[in-house]
């Protein structure tokens, strides 16, 4: 039985009435629907209003000759198969017209078993060409976005947004949860993007102080402040022909948001201690975890700031929106582990895989990463059975981002670089009097900290995976209580 022929939109532009009936008739003798033009300007605005598969188009039309329309397809990179016809049986003009892009040169009077082949043939090359450029597109996809995996629809409609955006030179917003992969979908748009050769420099707008801000972000010249002894190029100098990736850029003070908006609306930077202002060449991918409408109406973020890095918002879905992607993204950082440490392959029961499903995951991904380490290290054979670590629903959002149980209440602090509350004389303990929960929950939550500081021997990024929390949340913590100077700075993260 032969195949049924798919139907394409033909679309005929001809200044003769007579010769859009005649091709017309052959077009729809084989199964296709016919869209008809009389001169030039019709068949351009057809081109744009319409979803045309080939164009079959007359030389010599008023308004517009077909030559005009071919060059006007040539210019606006409109990409289908063209078949020119004309009275004039000129050897040149059909020479022309294939450099010029079409697929054919019929003259008239045109025969209808020429017709028909030769419309046969520009459709089926034009469908190879799709299932190619399809293929081409899915495999980029596939290698640019290697990092970030899932499959599940929510994910899969973000990753096609960043596809259309990357190539653009617009600021993208990537806005999402912590830990939802804000950085890899940054890097991702900048190695698919015209920038993909150039520098991606990231920069955590929340470690940086107004006193140091002009020189980390716009650099220095040697001498120009005590401890200068070199010049210095800063972070959008340093991304000059590439790529800025603001991270927790809602972190940014005030002060710094407007040094770096002037820098955004001039594209020029001046360093400390020179007079000569630097054209930079940049693209800026910006992110945060942060509700901006709030932070511009309490006046703490800068809303002509705003305007300019939400040229193109991007919303990260969280981990419980990916419930598809959940024992995808466990076995995957099972294996990952298993081989990066030359484990026996291990696997999850289905009991495990269950309760991994049914769980929020405020910590998103980079929780999820980490309780899987952890399983694999506590394991019993080569099936995993149980995630013990999720039972600690009951806490309050901000601790429960700290996955391993707390220390017993009981437990006395044993770093003295911790500073105690106001009014205490020796180490605290939450048994002190006078103390509330929301004191027991801080005093719990530092012991943590400090225990997974000592274990990992200062080292910020290992302490953060150990807890469960981004970098800058253990930052955020780690000032809070006055310990951030006695931690190893690290620039690399993996979620």
């Amino acid at each position: 039985m032969k195949a049924p022929v798919k139907k394409h939109s033909v679309l005929v532009a001809d200044d003769s009435s007579v010769m859009r009936r005649l091709i017309s008739h052959v077009i729809k003798k084989l199964g296709h629907n016919v869209l008809t033009a009389n001169d030039g300007n019709a068949c351009i605005h057809m081109l744009n209003t319409e979803d045309i598969d080939l164009l079959l188009l007359d030389i010599n039309m008023p308004e517009k000759n077909g030559m005009e329309v071919l060059s006007y397809l040539e210019a606006n990179d409109m990409a289908l198969p063209v078949i020119m016809i004309t009275a004039d049986d000129d050897l040149s003009q059909a020479v022309q017209c294939i450099k010029m892009g079409a697929y054919e040169y019929l003259t008239k009077p045109v025969q209808n078993d020429r017709l028909e082949i030769t419309v046969s043939n520009a459709l089926s090359e034009s469908n190879l060409k799709k299932k190619v450029q399809l293929l081409e597109k899915e495999l980029r996809q596939q290698d640019i976005f290697r990092r970030i995996q899932g499959k599940s629809r929510a994910l899969q409609d973000c990753i096609e947004q960043a596809m259309q955006v990357m190539e653009t030179e617009v600021n993208v917003l990537l806005i999402g949860e912590s830990g939802t992969g804000k950085e890899l979908f940054a890097q991702a748009i900048h190695s698919g993007s015209k920038r993909k050769n150039g520098p991606f420099v990231t920069v955590n707008c929340a470690a940086i102080s107004n006193e140091l801000a002009d020189s980390l972000l716009f650099g220095h010249v040697k001498g120009s402040f005590t401890g200068a002894n070199n010049d210095h190029t800063g972070f959008f100098e340093q991304a000059d022909g590439g790529t800025i990736f603001l991270d927790e850029i809602g972190d940014m003070n005030l002060d710094i948001q407007a040094k770096v908006l002037r820098v955004l609306q001039e594209r020029k930077i001046r360093r400390v201690g020179e007079k000569k202002e630097r054209a930079v060449d940049f693209r800026l991918i910006s992110a945060t975890h942060k509700d901006f409408s709030g932070a511009i109406k309490n006046e703490t973020f800068r809303a002509d700031l705003y305007y300019r890095l939400e040229e193109y918002p991007l919303a990260i879905p969280p981990l419980r929106q990916r419930s598809k992607d959940i024992a995808f993204l466990a076995n995957h950082f099972l294996e990952s582990f298993c081989t990066a440490n030359n484990i026996e392959s291990l696997s999850f029961s289905d009991e495990a895989l269950d309760t991994l499903g049914n769980y929020h995951w405020p910590g998103n991904v980079r929780e999820l990463q980490n309780i899987v380490r952890r399983a694999a290290i506590n394991r019993r054979g080569s099936v995993i059975e149980s995630v013990p670590a999720l039972a600690k629903t009951d806490l309050p959002e901000q601790s429960r981002e700290l996955a391993p149980a707390p220390p017993s209440v009981t437990e006395t602090v044993p770093s003295p670089a911790i500073q105690e509350p106001p009014g205490t004389a020796a180490p605290f303990s939450a048994s002190s009097k006078g103390y509330g929960k929301e004191y027991l929950l801080k005093n719990a939550e530092l012991q943590a900290i400090v225990k997974a500081y000592e274990a990992t021997g200062g080292n910020q990024t290992k302490t953060a995976q150990v807890l469960g929390i981004s970098r800058s949340s253990l930052y955020r913590r780690l000032k809070k209580y006055g310990i951030e100077k006695n931690l190893t700075l690290s620039v690399s993260e993996d979620w």
